[in-house]
């Protein structure tokens, strides 16, 4: 069991959402950053370097994205649904395009499946909260 779904069973309110699904999505969007940040370091190992630099980029910002997002959506009491909404909507499209941008370099680099991999699960969890949300 999750460290997410382990502290989101102690939580003493009702959610709004699944308690599973609401983990499950956290735990996405955290692995998913970590494989973003993973990958752009593993980008920059790279001897051809230069052709990697749009998806250090993309990596970064979806890693960056996955951060914030992780952070809003763990915090269950009194959360604004527009805020975390437009968050989840943000990490849907920057899983995209980061995803997108692995896929290219996958089956040269093992390190960009894995991140595509995680992107894709990221975005799909994300989605999945969205609907629940809706």
């Amino acid at each position: 069991m999750s460290y997410a779904r382990q502290l989101l069973n102690t939580y003493p309110r009702t959610f709004k959402v699944e308690a599973g699904l609401l983990a499950a999505t956290i735990d996405a969007i955290n692995e998913c950053g970590q494989a973003c940040v993973a990958d752009a370091d593993d980008d920059l190992s790279e001897h051809d370097v230069t052709e990697m630099v749009k998806c250090i980029r993309l990596c970064l910002d979806c890693a960056d994205v996955c951060t914030a997002t992780v952070r809003v959506v763990s915090r269950q009491t009194e959360n604004d649904a527009n805020v975390t909404r437009s968050l989840l909507e943000a990490c849907v499209a920057t899983c995209k395009s980061c995803r997108e941008e692995c896929e290219r370099h996958a089956e040269m680099h093992e390190h960009c499946r894995v991140c595509a991999d995680a992107c894709r699960r990221c975005e799909a969890a994300c989605g999945d909260l969205l609907d629940a949300m809706n």
